[in-house]
């Protein structure tokens, strides 16, 4: 196919994207549910398993799919106060670690004894139930108005806390798979790479980013803020991913940053603006990697079976891990079901490794597709308030705007002022 072809190609399936994935996101939004709900079986739709034009293997798509979980991730951190965060950090913890270490023991008992799988299979299929997809947790609870309550932080705070350790066991189980030796040394580097990434970019950034935006306000040049705070954002996401750890954890470190300076809306207005075109194809992607055709075989359907109640139980149960914590503890369980890609990183893991079979690596697919899925009208029927609705065109952007497409809303501005 000559360039030409290729890029007039890639438009018909934007095209054919964005507006499958805003017309379903809007009808299920008028029947009481969340939008991502829409975004996510315009992606089944289009991708593979129907009509086959959405291709997320694709390097464009996928480079896009990236970009739509960097600006998501970061316009989150822009949204998030580090200071309500770490209010509720011992919770998160609690919540985090038990998120991670009973899906993991439940998936590996499944897969081993249940199952009768040999122990590496086992292991990857335990890992691919430890990490919550942030990215669809924290939309759904915008959806419905509880991102910035104490369960809100609370998910937030533990989904970050599980990518985080969940990098370390993908790290891990990856290397072991290969043929590496499981030392303890590399786990602990792993961690310490990890962990300390947030730390060391959280600190130097508290002191060079107010003062750094300061002096491009005064500038005064049309749009320089909004361009170098996104610059900033993919300048941490790349470091984060050199130093070993995930570009989402770079992004959100990026937002926590300026979240507190003052030019925080006008930042917020233009990342809104690009995140409406590039989170949708971060959605549809998600959905698209699901193939419908595996599922027709009775032991994937029951391996799926089992690692899906595996996985919503480890996940549900992580809710009531804090015992001093007295909130809806419900929804914070439910908020921890979802996979989504992360979910689907360990089952390709494992599929391109050799460690799972064809057969196993569609059990997962089922459970990142059930999880995923399950999750958002779970949160909806826990949440205790309604999905808002758009009413106007009107609005200064931010998250709000972004993950629920509500223009209405305007975006809080920080308490104090860098």
């Amino acid at each position: 196919m000559s360039e030409a072809g290729s890029v007039t190609h890639l438009l018909f399936v934007l095209a054919a994207l964005l507006a499958t994935a805003k017309l379903l996101g809007a009808l299920v939004q008028r029947a009481g549910q969340p939008a991502v709900l829409g975004e996510l079986a315009a992606g089944v739709i289009l991708g593979g398993s129907v009509l086959g034009l959405l291709d997320p293997a694709d390097p464009v798509i996928h480079a896009l799919s990236e970009l739509g979980v960097i600006i998501l991730l970061f316009e989150i951190g822009l949204h998030t106060d580090l200071r309500s965060l770490a209010k509720v950090a011992g919770t998160a913890t609690i919540v985090g670690l038990t998120g991670v270490i009973l899906p993991f023991v439940l998936g590996y008992f499944a897969a081993s004894v249940i199952l009768g799988l040999d122990v590496i299979p086992a292991v990857v299929c335990g890992a691919a139930l430890t990490a919550t997809s942030v990215g669809i947790s924290a939309r759904v609870l915008a959806d419905i108005d509880q991102l910035d309550t104490r369960e809100g932080q609370v998910v937030l705070g533990a989904a970050v806390f599980d990518d985080v350790v969940g990098l370390v066991i993908l790290s891990v189980v990856g290397s072991v798979v290969l043929g590496s030796a499981l030392t303890a040394t590399g786990v602990i580097t792993t961690t310490v790479v990890a962990f300390g990434f947030i730390a060391v970019a959280l600190t130097a950034g508290k002191f060079l980013a107010p003062p750094a935006f300061r002096a491009l306000e005064r500038m005064r040049a049309p749009g320089a803020l909004s361009v170098i705070a996104l610059a900033f954002a993919f300048l941490l996401s790349a470091l984060a991913a050199r130093a070993g750890s995930a570009m989402i954890i770079g992004a959100f470190s990026a937002g926590l940053i300026l979240n507190r300076t003052r030019q925080r809306g006008e930042i917020e207005r233009a990342t809104t603006t690009i995140g409406l075109f590039l989170v949708p194809v971060f959605f549809a992607s998600v959905g698209a990697a699901v193939k419908l055709s595996a599922f027709s075989e009775p032991a994937t359907l029951a391996a799926g079976a089992l690692l899906i109640v595996a996985g919503v139980i480890g996940k549900f149960a992580s809710g009531y891990a804090p015992m001093t914590f007295t909130g809806n503890k419900r929804l914070i369980g439910a908020a921890m079901i979802p996979r989504g890609e992360v979910g689907l990183i360990f089952a390709q893991m494992g599929l391109a490794t050799g460690a799972l079979t064809s057969s196993l690596f569609s059990a997962l697919t089922l459970m990142v597709m059930v999880t995923t899925f399950l999750a958002p009208p779970l949160l909806v029927r826990l949440g205790g308030r309604r999905l808002r609705e758009a009413e106007s065109l009107s609005g200064d952007g931010g998250i709000d705007d972004l993950v629920t497409g509500d223009l209405s809303h305007e975006s809080p501005r920080p308490t104090g002022q860098a």
